[in-house]
């Protein structure tokens, strides 16, 4: 205890001693009392005193120290030290921390929480949809050991109209703050086939143009042009919204009785519009790649686990039928009825719920307004025990079962997956599933190239390596790697969990300060890995010698060697096969056909001395010197 321990640290000849130690650090609630100086009497009688005094500050959360009003809000259980264990919600908090001491609880992790807890805390809320939104981003901030969570949530992407006179569509795991979004999605193979669905059909422009002649996915049909012709974008920029919203059949019939209506008055080029907007959505609709973002009726949950691993498979069928299935990996923490209203919160916060929602157990409180208010509507969520309704949801656990068995197979048969984990131990973060490591290569100043390779899940990811010939006029490798790397974060739509540089401490600094100067330094981890002892170094860190936890380091930093050694060799090759004369400053297409007829030939030239090679018309002193110098180097 921290005042016992200030008692054995003072020298007992003193009679007393003044302690110049906050309040607050040693007796957590007493922030009003004003004195930033105790005094201790040293002598050994009045031990006792001390400890009976300060004994409470050290026990375990009890029932009868919690008050909390009978309202709606979010608590938090935590540790002495401010660590958040568990976050919940509730519509009344009083009667649902009471549940927690109750003497059989319902959920196993109970005791272990509540004997580790030193304190419980709450923030009251007007509504419980407003707690409901609170606790998901009181979960995503902490991440506490005892909520269940969203495995490898940063990873999954997203579909974002940017907010924007004239909105771009963009694929990214990384959404801009004031854009609409649609996901996140597990499939990102189909997010993207949606997204090029939607430019091809209603021609949503992908990135920033302001050219006046337009781009070249205006010639080709994959943008409306709205920088050149802004007429009608706005509307294509609707309907895709509400197609994205899942309304699409409520749109079809809007759009149908507008081409009736310009029909009827005889508008038949606007009906004409109509027309085509009700094939491109029609077209869109019936591809079915992500069920998620597109109208359904009903989504069945499906819910298997192993250990701390579920599996929570999401079927969405139409009138009856099967249309898709998504997948998504959850970390359990042994109560189902958590984990299931954890991931229905996060799964429709970005997208429109169904009509009907089947469950395999009964939502928390405060969830179904909230999804009524994501809806616009009603949404009717049942846990079936007999008729029609249970053979749909009694097929999506045993998906589940089947997922959740792939998914442990998978983490657990994978090394290079484990040697991943084993890195993101090492550095205490919750990842290290994407690695991006750059490298230089250089001969005095020739052939000056730099490369960059990138690991997923500890693999090599060989069609996302690049190479990069520096332009700028850098002849050392720092400002190489700086030029290469500022290149490839104009390029990124997705951030990696790492990014290795292979150096010291002395690159780590530099290329720092250049993505702080771009605001890019918070997106990803950085840092350098140096040969000597393999050291790795990390701002704000102490560098770390690495040993097998870092292996996938230093696979990356000896993967990015190869690469730019090999493409250095190629660049080298193919430099000495091409013509000297070629690259000589001044030396063009005629003066060079005037030099092979005044001397006969190549060969000719080679054996021509300085003095000989002014003798031709046109060539110079200084011409002649180059060409000399070039031949003979």
């Amino acid at each position: 205890m921290r005042i016992q321990a200030l008692l054995d640290a003072h020298p007992t000849n003193a009679k007393y001693a003044a302690l110049p130690v906050s309040t607050s650090e040693l007796i957590p609630n007493l922030d009003n009392i004003a004195f930033d100086v105790v005094l201790f009497l040293t002598d050994r009688s009045h031990a006792g005193f001390f400890d009976l005094w300060t004994q409470g500050f050290n026990m375990a959360v009890d029932a009868a120290s919690i008050d909390l009003p009978a309202s709606p809000g979010v608590y938090l259980f935590k540790t002495g030290e401010g660590r958040v264990l568990y976050v919940g919600k509730a519509t009344r908090l009083n009667e649902r921390i009471r549940s927690y001491f109750a003497t059989n609880p319902d959920r196993q992790m109970i005791p272990e929480l509540v004997a580790r807890a030193d304190d419980v805390e709450c923030i009251v809320t007007t509504t419980p949809q407003e707690a409901l939104i609170l606790e998901r981003q009181l979960i995503r901030e902490h991440k506490p050991r005892f909520n269940s969570m969203l495995k490898d949530d940063k990873s999954y992407p997203y579909l974002v109209l940017t907010n924007e006179e004239f909105p771009r569509i963009m694929y990214t795991r990384h959404p801009p703050k004031k854009a609409s979004r649609w996901g996140p999605f597990p499939n990102a193979k189909a997010a993207k086939q949606v997204m090029q669905l939607l430019r091809r059909h209603f021609g949503i422009r992908d990135k920033d143009c302001r050219g006046d002649q337009g781009c070249l996915a205006q010639h080709i049909g994959l943008c409306r042009g709205p920088c050149v012709d802004p007429d009608g974008y706005p509307e294509r920029v609707r309907t895709v919204k509400r197609i994205l919203d899942g309304e699409a059949t409520e749109l079809l019939e809007e759009l149908v009785a507008k081409m009736d209506d310009c029909s009827t008055n005889m508008q038949f080029e606007r009906a004409a519009h109509y027309r085509d907007l009700i094939r491109s959505v029609r077209t869109t609709v019936g591809q079915h790649v992500v069920s998620s973002k597109l109208y359904r009726d009903c989504d069945a949950i499906g819910f298997a686990d192993q250990g701390d691993l579920a599996a929570l498979v999401v079927l969405h069928a139409d009138e009856g039928v099967v249309k898709g299935q998504e997948v998504w990996p959850y970390v359990h923490r042994g109560d189902i009825g958590e984990t299931v209203s954890r991931f229905v919160s996060e799964h429709y916060v970005h997208r429109r719920p169904p009509r009907l929602l089947l469950t395999p157990t009964p939502l928390l409180d405060g969830l179904q307004q909230w999804l009524d208010e994501r809806r616009g509507s009603t949404v009717e969520v049942r846990t079936p025990m007999r008729g029609d309704m249970v053979t749909l949801r009694t097929l999506a656990d045993q998906n589940a079962e089947i997922q959740v068995s792939r998914i442990a197979n998978k983490s657990s048969g994978s090394l290079e997956q484990r040697a991943a984990d084993e890195a993101a131990l090492l550095l205490d973060v919750e990842q290290m599933n994407h690695v991006v490591c750059f490298d230089m290569a250089q001969l005095q100043g020739d052939e000056r190239v730099g490369a960059s390779v990138v690991l997923r899940n500890g693999r090599p990811a060989k069609k996302e390596y690049r190479t990069y010939i520096v332009k700028g006029d850098a002849m050392d490798d720092l400002r190489m790697m700086k030029e290469v790397v500022e290149r490839w974060i104009k390029r990124q739509e997705e951030w990696p969990d790492l990014l290795l540089l292979d150096g010291g401490e002395t690159h780590l600094n530099t290329i720092r300060s250049m993505l702080t100067e771009h605001g890019v330094q918070d997106r990803f981890q950085l840092a350098a890995l140096a040969k000597r002892e393999e050291t790795l170094y990390r701002e704000e860190n102490e560098p770390i010698v690495l040993d097998r936890r870092g292996r996938v380091f230093v696979h990356a930093r000896d993967e990015a060697h190869r690469f730019v050694n090999a493409f250095h060799r190629k660049r080298r090759k193919k430099s000495r096969l091409g013509d000297p004369l070629e690259n000589v400053l001044g030396l063009g297409a005629k003066k060079l056909q005037s030099l092979l007829r005044h001397f006969g030939g190549r060969q000719g030239i080679t054996n021509a001395s300085i003095e000989d090679l002014k003798t031709v018309p046109g060539i110079g002193s200084s011409l002649a010197e180059r060409i000399h110098e070039s031949l003979h180097r």
